[in-house]
């Protein structure tokens, strides 16, 4: 070490040339600068550790939030094998299937805000912390409603079980029905042709001129090795012309029910060739049916007029 006088001797000469020595100066106050960085780069280093091991600690947690989506997205895929086996219901299924979609898309937007918390680490973690609770958060509720969506479809699916039962209930009650009303169809039907053969021929003397020579009658008629049944068949004359009348008894006449008449009914005539005067004889004309009669030219008569 040093004695006392020495080193107050260099003391002064470092006082001196600090005052009087500009160069000396600054090399000193660089020397010190210098120190002072590097000391701060220490405590900087030490910061930037830290900081690196709470951002893999982020990546971590980021990791496991993948793989949790990876398992929701499985989930969704069983969900939609599932849904393709329903027949029903499905447009509102595929709604929940879509609101799940808007969920992820909400998910995907989380996580871009995520990663902008993450490029400004230094200033906002603690909120990014908080971003990712509220993001678990939304993910569990996302499961729940995963959970009861499931569980809606397995009701659903019982219920189409009891659907199909009482489908195939109706199936058979509906093949008796339609035994019954072909029974009574047939009923209405003599009971018409009865009534056809009391209004008609009056009717057809005071609106048509046409004189029958006999009562209608049922008729077969071969046409084309086919035997044709027809429902009112007559003779009669008109301004001394003979003629062929044929008509036909139905209950309720519709556009359909006069082209099948037609049909069949210039087959008859095709094969009779003599001059036929074609009528329908019901209880009730749809609008669309006399449009159809006047074309054809196929008279329609219905049970009230006179």
């Amino acid at each position: 070490m040093l004695g006392g006088g020495l080193a107050a001797d260099l003391k002064r000469e470092l006082l001196r040339l600090l005052e009087e020595d500009e160069e000396f100066r600054y090399a000193v106050a660089g020397r010190i600068g210098i120190l002072e960085i590097l000391k701060r780069l220490d405590r900087l280093e030490e910061e930037m550790n830290k900081l690196l091991g709470s951002n893999n600690r982020l990546w971590e947690n980021q990791q496991k939030l993948w793989e949790s989506q990876n398992r929701l997205w499985e989930e969704v895929r069983s969900l939609r094998e599932g849904q393709e086996k329903l027949w029903q219901g499905q447009e509102k299924l595929w709604e929940e299937v879509r609101s799940l979609r808007e969920g992820q898309e909400k998910l995907w937007q989380g996580q871009e805000k995520l990663w902008e918390e993450v490029r400004s680490l230094r200033e906002g973690q603690e909120k990014l912390w908080e971003g990712q609770n509220k993001l678990w958060e939304g993910q569990n509720k996302l499961w729940e409603e995963v959970r009861s969506l499931r569980e809606g479809q397995n009701r659903l699916e019982e219920s189409m079980a009891r659907l199909q039962d009482a489908v195939a209930l109706l199936a058979r009650t509906q093949g008796e029905l339609a035994k019954q009303v072909g029974a009574l169809s047939e009923t209405i039907g003599f009971g018409l042709e009865d009534v056809a053969r009391v209004v008609v021929p009056g009717w057809l003397q005071r609106h048509e001129g046409i004189v029958m020579a006999e009562e209608f009658t049922r008729k077969w008629i071969t046409v084309d090795g086919e035997e044709i049944e027809v429902n009112l068949y007559g003779e009669g004359e008109k301004d001394g012309r003979k003629l062929v009348i044929i008509g036909e008894a139905k209950s309720r006449i519709y556009k359909r029910e006069v082209e099948a008449f037609d049909a069949w009914a210039e087959k008859i005539a095709a094969t009779i060739g003599q001059e036929t005067y074609k009528f329908m004889f019901g209880y009730l004309i749809h609008p669309t049916a006399e449009e159809e009669g006047r074309k054809r030219k196929i008279k329609l008569i219905a049970s009230y007029m006179r």
